[in-house]
């Protein structure tokens, strides 16, 4: 019998370190192998996958394992998954450092919260996260072209439109436009205190 971590390389198990992250209403903390099966029951939604570049239709629990076994085995990348106080898990989100580009902020939702504020506050977090721990000075991020509340989501949070790219979908396995975004560190700082997020305390 192949265990899970057979399948993995050994350099991928060796994890950094991700900070928790508690919010007013959520906690951003490191994915974990039992949530598999939650994260594959509430992923495996086209209307969810179709809005992402790299997540598959179907997803099953083979996909969310691996998924959870490789998030934040890389030094450039940090994944949370985004949970309400009671352990509720909500979507995941990160940041991820790009080649000669500013890095690259994204999340998902399950369906049943959209529409309740907790994608805003979750990227509020995050952004916090990257611009005061990990001393980004810009941050990008996209929105499909149809996808009106991501974009509403981005917007709250202070970042500004910059153009559209065409981008593969896994899940469509074709090219969709995204609307592209950048958020820079300045503007951010010097943003009221009701757009920034401080994390609450424990």
């Amino acid at each position: 019998m192949t265990t899970l971590s057979d399948r993995i390389a050994p350099e991928i198990l060796r994890k950094r370190p991700t900070p928790r992250i508690r919010t007013e209403r959520l906690v951003l903390c490191e994915p974990r192998l039992e949530d598999a099966k939650t994260v594959a029951t509430l992923l495996n939604d086209r209307r969810i996958a179709e809005n992402t570049l790299r997540i598959p239709y179907p997803y099953g629990i083979a996909d969310a394992q691996a998924f959870i076994a490789g998030a934040n085995a890389n030094s450039g990348e940090t994944v949370f998954l985004i949970t309400k106080r009671d352990a509720t898990v909500l979507g995941a989100g990160g940041v991820a450092e790009r080649p000669a580009a500013p890095p690259e902020i994204g999340y998902w939702l399950a369906v049943p919260f959209w529409g309740r504020g907790f994608a805003t506050e979750a990227v509020r977090a995050m952004i916090d996260y990257a611009f005061d721990h990990l001393g980004y000075e810009a941050l990008h991020a996209g929105a499909r072209v149809t996808n009106a509340a991501s974009r509403r989501v981005l917007e709250k949070c202070g970042f500004q439109w910059t153009g559209v790219g065409l981008y593969r979908t896994r899940s469509l396995a074709s090219s969709a436009p995204f609307d592209r975004f950048r958020l820079e560190r300045g503007l951010w700082i010097a943003a009221p205190d009701g757009r920034r997020n401080r994390p609450a305390r424990r």
